[in-house]
């Protein structure tokens, strides 16, 4: 007889096998977490460098920006520790970031240097960047509790499951398809 299954996997398989994903994820974990000891470090030294910058001769530009790149490097070590706990990017703090940056950059050169255009393009910029982090508080991330995403992956384990085992004709059961299902949540949750 022989045998209809290889005893090795392919590799589109091989892939999807969740040891290597948990592995994959370790290793991107790891990564994150270098890079907010290396921010953290950096952000020390920065604050040591603000600190020098306060003494005899004041100047308040320097000082400023250098108070508004620490606000920058703590956004971005925020961004980092949400990402480690939630495993996705916050797009508000990444666009507070992007906020700072730029009133930052318009702070530091000042707007009575700055070309007219410049300031036009950074003030368009931040009308963008603004209208963003005003219409993500008014969509809910997941329609009250819905993950599309773990939907469309539960839909794809059971496609694999019934693959695998074929279902006789006297037990099948009527299940509706996963669309009705989400339309129904969301019906019922407004």
């Amino acid at each position: 007889m022989t045998n209809p299954r290889p005893s090795t996997l392919p590799w589109y398989r091989w892939l999807n096998n969740s040891y290597v994903i948990r592995l994959l994820e370790t290793v991107q974990d790891l990564i994150v977490i270098c890079l907010c000891i290396g921010l953290f470090s950096f952000m020390v030294l920065q604050l040591r460098e603000m600190v020098l910058s306060l003494l005899p001769p004041l100047q308040f530009q320097p000082v400023t920006s250098d108070i508004l790149f620490l606000l920058i490097l703590v956004e971005l070590f925020r961004l980092l520790i949400i990402y480690l706990q939630e495993h996705r990017v916050s797009i508000g703090v990444a666009v507070e970031v992007s906020i700072v940056s730029v009133l930052r950059e318009i702070i530091v050169r000042g707007v009575l240097e700055t070309p007219w255009v410049q300031v036009l393009v950074a003030c368009v910029f931040l009308l963008v960047l603004g209208a963003l982090l005003i219409i993500r508080v008014w969509l809910p991330p997941t329609f009250d509790g819905i993950d599309p995403e773990q939907l469309i992956s539960e839909r794809h384990r059971s496609r694999l499951h019934q693959q695998e085992k074929p279902v006789s004709s006297s037990s099948t059961v009527f299940t509706p398809p996963r669309t009705e299902v989400l339309s129904d949540q969301l019906r019922n949750s407004q």
